[in-house]
């Protein structure tokens, strides 16, 4: 057995970065940038007014109450084309340019208009309400970079600078492929012997929540035909995930089978649980990821591998995921050699760190014990004793 975080340097070592392609603005939601992103024009292009008023000059409304003559009017999409003189005002609005000669804006509640008198009541300092040209991001700045994953904060900022098309990260397509006779889909009947596929699902969800395209290629019966017609699916795929059949019984078919067809194997079973038959190698030049047939550990590993691998397809940051810390909720006997993702609740505290409590019961086939974590409890192999109280690493879901 291997340990995880050298399982995790293979993997991602034998994934490249995938290809740009070019995507329309509202499209491009959630995905990766290729290519950094400047501003195509300045913002605001001139100054602008940051509220409804009048337009004034800051020496004229140094004493108040101060009466100045109306001359005209500047909002949203238009422009007072004059010059605002001595005792002068332009009535104002929000986002309307300011006039020339114009130093500060006096607020509409603050002054009293009657024909083309203006009562100005309270003054204001020169700048005030003024947002300059350029005050948000100027021509050529660049605001958005490569490798980021966009956020709806960042379509507008794309869209404010102009920027209709965005370069972005190809999807990764991750084909799922789960095996075994004992399998049918939810809704479909059940036979005495059988149970509901549900590791491809709840893998799909992964993939797309992560960012990338899921191709379910169904579910392969423990035979050599069977499996070598679902397989083929995969042609064009980033990468295959087999779910089932890891192992060495006399029904894991996957590293036989595949293995007599070319699959060149990097490694399988790595120190850690629940997953420990894990497995990844190439075959026809697709990597294949060998996740093992338990619910929990299939879904676990996907946090622990496939995650990561997504990330890596994309061009974003890679390595183990990173661990918070908590406090834990009851005491753990000293682990084994294999590292452990014990499932746990998390709970914040008032003043204090949040508290991480393991279920008692960790089998690898209980999927209602994921669903209700908060995270994962991550022990270190040979990890000793811990206290209640004592700070663990956790990994958030």
């Amino acid at each position: 057995m291997i340990p995880v975080e050298e399982a995790l340097a293979r993997i991602l070592g034998a994934l490249p970065v995938l290809p740009a392609e070019s995507v329309a603005l509202p499209a491009a939601h959630g995905r990766v940038l290729a290519e950094a992103v400047a501003a195509r024009r300045t913002h605001p292009p001139v100054a602008v007014s940051a509220m409804d008023g009048w337009a004034v000059r800051a020496e004229d409304v140094a004493e108040v109450p101060a009466v100045l003559r109306r001359i005209g009017e500047s909002q949203a999409g238009g422009s007072f084309p004059g010059t605002v003189g001595r005792m002068e005002a332009v009535r104002i609005f929000t986002g309307a340019p300011v006039p020339a000669g114009a130093d500060c804006i006096v607020l509409q509640e603050d002054a009293a208009a009657e024909g083309d008198q203006v009562m100005v009541r309270e003054g204001a300092a020169a700048g005030t309400f003024i947002r300059p040209a350029g005050l948000d991001f100027r021509a050529g700045e660049t605001l958005l970079t490569a490798g980021r994953r966009l956020r709806p904060a960042d379509i507008g900022l794309a869209a404010a600078m102009n920027h209709p098309w965005l370069t972005v990260r190809r999807r990764p397509r991750i084909a799922l492929l789960a095996t075994g006779d004992e399998l049918v889909r939810p809704g479909e009947p059940v036979g005495e012997n059988q149970i509901i596929s549900s590791n491809s699902l709840g893998l799909a969800a992964l993939i797309a929540a992560e960012g990338g395209e899921a191709i379910d290629l169904g579910i392969a019966q423990d035979n050599r035909a069977s499996l070598l017609a679902l397989a083929a699916g995969a042609r064009g795929a980033d990468l295959l995930v087999t779910l089932g059949g890891a192992s060495v019984g006399d029904h894991d078919l996957v590293q036989k089978v595949l293995g007599e067809e070319g699959l060149d194997l990097d490694f399988w079973r790595i120190a850690m649980r629940p997953g420990k038959p894990l497995m990844f190698g190439h075959i026809g030049g697709i990597p294949l990821l060998g996740l093992p047939g338990n619910p929990v550990s299939s879904l676990v590993c996907g946090l622990v591998f496939l995650r990561p691998a997504i990330h890596r397809l994309l061009g974003l940051a890679t390595g183990p995921a990173s661990a918070a810390m908590a406090r834990l909720g009851r005491a753990l006997p000293a682990n084994d050699q294999r590292q452990d993702y014990l499932r746990a609740t998390l709970e914040g505290k008032d003043g204090g760190e949040r508290v991480a409590t393991p279920f008692t019961k960790q089998d690898s086939s209980m999927l209602s014990r994921l669903s209700a974590a908060g995270c994962l409890v991550i022990r270190p192999p040979h990890a000793p004793a811990a206290a209640q109280g004592e700070r663990v690493a956790i990994l958030e879901l």
